[in-house]
């Protein structure tokens, strides 16, 4: 099951500019659709709805959030091994590798570097393969 949008839906657009696996379509003051197939259910498109028309994989429609509200996410940096993973598969770009500290460093990790690209959807967290991304919500 996946996320949907209603009736409600003005064709604003916000949804499909934001969605990180570009699974929502549709023209310009028309209604919009999410291919099932290709929504990860990460919720981006419901926070930025100013309409609220989309429901989750429930049917409960999502509320517009502060985009200062959406989380973020946070790498445990003792277990992170770099892999770049996260920094691949994160379609804003927000993320990447530190830099070393010194010549020789190989204590390197995977770091949010851009915030305000950031768009909460998770991806980071379901792809790592060890656990070390988790969002949290910004406080």
């Amino acid at each position: 099951m996946s996320f949907s949008i209603s009736e409600a839906c003005t064709g604003c657009t916000a949804c499909a500019k934001l969605c990180p696996v570009f699974a929502i379509n549709g023209e310009k003051d028309t209604r919009h659709y999410i291919n099932e197939k290709r929504c990860v259910e990460c919720g981006v498109c419901g926070r930025v709805c100013p309409k609220n028309a989309i429901a989750d994989s429930a049917g409960k429609f999502c509320v517009t959030v502060k985009r200062t509200q959406w989380p973020k996410p946070f790498i445990n940096t003792a277990l992170c091994s770099a892999c770049s993973i996260c920094v691949y598969d994160c379609t804003p770009r927000a993320l990447g590798i530190s830099l070393p500290q010194f010549k020789g460093d190989i204590n390197v990790f995977a770091e949010l570097v851009h915030p305000q690209k950031c768009i909460g959807c998770g991806i980071c967290q379901s792809h790592c393969p060890i656990g070390a991304v988790n969002m949290e919500a910004v406080s």
